[in-house]
């Protein structure tokens, strides 16, 4: 099979008309998405008062939803009302380079957002000595870079195999299943890609259970009201590095399966989950829980909710 060859989503196979139910579904879920995520961002830019660490990592979560889901969505949505499936080798990489990054520096961002929490709370006195506006540009850059460059060579180590297959047992396209497809030596695919998931996944997983369980220690030792402002800030980060976590497993369990072991609905919804619920879900639980950002997100949804009846 030469590079230039097309894939083909096998997944799309037997939907029949149910895909025009999925395609409302669909595009119901990511104009949510956009609209929810952007309306975050526009609310912290233009709020001077917002400009602090902790809501400029959230403007940071919610651009990364965007760009991870301007990854799958266009593309899934336009296959649901296609009859042909296929997609160039390379534009194959581009789609799965995307989804593969954002959901890297979904957990670096959190990483970061852990830290934040931990220096506000351990060391309150010296927080904005160390979470300064450069360290925190540094951070977020990083936050950014190292996932886009670790994956990449993984890439690049994917390109170079020989395929002997073209169907993708996806709605998008994964690298894990196109080394799948290949007949040549993986094994330095399969090495490599595990380092990329302990150093993505597995090492920020970790600091940040550290962090948190530091933050409890830390709580345990002072007043009710000191905990009381803490449990305050630091729930909905628990509660968006929990359903995430829960996600990306559910993810990387489905993909580890031979096809054809979970029933085709369950396996839509399990290779979609990480891609859909944390997107829609983060700027809920983040507009509902601090007040800056609640007061603001309810006066835009009251807006557009009188142009809509206008």
């Amino acid at each position: 099979m030469e590079n230039g060859t097309l894939f083909y989503f096998s997944m799309f196979e037997n939907m029949g008309e149910f895909r025009f139910l999925f395609f409302s579904l669909l595009f119901i879920v990511y104009f949510l998405i956009v609209f929810f995520n952007v309306t975050i961002i526009l609310i912290i830019v233009m709020e001077t008062a917002l400009h602090q660490p902790m809501y400029i990592l959230i403007s940071c979560l919610s651009l990364n939803s965007l760009y991870g889901t301007a990854g799958l969505f266009p593309r899934l949505l336009t296959d649901l009302l296609s009859y042909t499936h296929t997609i160039s080798r390379h534009a194959c990489h581009i789609q799965a380079f995307v989804i593969y990054t954002y959901a890297s520096n979904e957990y670096t961002i959190l990483t970061l957002m852990a830290y934040d929490r931990f220096v506000a709370i351990s060391k309150p006195l010296q927080y904005h000595s160390i979470i300064t506006p450069k360290n925190l540009a540094v951070m977020i850059a990083l936050a950014w870079i190292c996932p886009m460059f670790s994956i990449g060579i993984g890439f690049i180590l994917t390109a170079r195999l020989k395929l002997c297959g073209h169907a993708l047992t996806k709605l998008y396209c994964s690298n894990w299943v196109i080394v799948r497809l290949s007949c040549s030596d993986t094994s330095l695919n399969n090495i490599f890609g595990f380092v990329v998931l302990i150093a993505t996944v597995f090492i920020p997983l970790s600091f940040v259970l550290f962090s948190y369980v530091k933050i409890i220690l830390i709580c345990q030792r002072n007043t009710s009201e000191f905990r009381r402002k803490a449990y305050h800030t630091c729930l909905p980060h628990i509660v968006t590095f929990v359903n995430y976590s829960i996600t990306i497993l559910c993810e990387i369990t489905f993909s580890r399966y031979e096809d054809g072991f979970f029933p085709q609905a369950i396996a839509v919804i399990l290779s979609l989950e990480f891609l859909t619920i944390p997107p829609i879900l983060n700027p809920l639980v983040y507009g509902l829980k601090f007040p800056d950002l609640h007061r603001k997100f309810k006066h835009i949804l009251k807006t557009s909710k009188r142009i809509y009846s206008s």
